[in-house]
């Protein structure tokens, strides 16, 4: 396996969790409905603040590496829910089920050999998929040791 090879996978790996850290889907399995609006005492934020800033994150970051019409939501407030409850039971599952598929999109990218992970993208301030990839693994994990802290305290 060349370098190149090498490197997208342990992207992959990065982004698909469980290795240093662990995996979205643990983090958000079995968690009452009931439970996923709560801020605990000392907590910044609900599990479902968590996953949906997770979502809007990690779709600003794939759609900012494939298109330079990509226009990112305002910071801070457009990466995070306007509440700390979800706003219907469905809301919360479908959060999930979007985040599964735009990472699914972002780890195609990212294995796609004809896409240079080096390469600096035409708009921005010279990042590469590298640069962003790297980005998102650390968000998500960062974001994921949180629920599983919430999940401790909530006894998910």
């Amino acid at each position: 396996m060349n370098q190149d090879q090498s490197l997208r996978n342990h992207l992959v790996a990065m982004l698909e969790g469980g290795h240093s850290h662990n995996s979205f889907e643990k983090a958000v399995a079995d968690w009452k409905p009931e439970l996923r609006g709560v801020r605990p005492e000392g907590a910044n934020h609900s599990a479902w603040e968590l996953v949906e800033h997770i979502r809007i994150a990690q779709w600003d970051i794939l759609e900012f590496s494939r298109s330079s019409r990509h226009t990112s939501p305002k910071w801070p407030d457009g990466y995070w829910p306007e509440t700390a409850e979800a706003p219907n039971v469905e809301a919360w599952d479908e959060s999930i089920e979007w985040l599964g598929e735009d990472l699914k999109l972002m780890l195609a990218r990212i294995l796609d050999p004809k896409v240079d992970l080096h390469a600096r993208f035409a708009h921005g301030d010279g990042q590469t998929l590298l640069k962003e990839a790297l980005t998102l693994a650390t968000h998500n994990s960062y974001h994921i040791g949180q629920l599983m802290t919430l999940r401790g305290i909530l006894g998910v």
